[in-house]
């Protein structure tokens, strides 16, 4: 997954406003107590942070 499909993912899941503040505000536990964003800038795939933003806000499988 590229970023920029990262971001449109993120945007139509959430809304613009809303997905910003998730990558940059939420901690996630299955990103080693990491935002998105500074998961993103360690170095870990851009699919493997989606895919725990999907598990942590139970985004359905389809729009996984």
């Amino acid at each position: 997954m590229r970023l920029q499909e990262f971001w449109s993912r993120l945007d139509r899941q959430f809304g613009a406003m809303r997905a910003h503040s998730v990558a940059r505000d939420h901690v996630f536990a299955a990103l080693g107590g990491r935002t998105a964003i500074d998961a993103i800038d360690a170095g870990l795939p851009v699919r493997k942070v989606w895919l725990a933003i999907c598990e942590e806000y139970e985004v359905p499988a389809k729009e996984r």
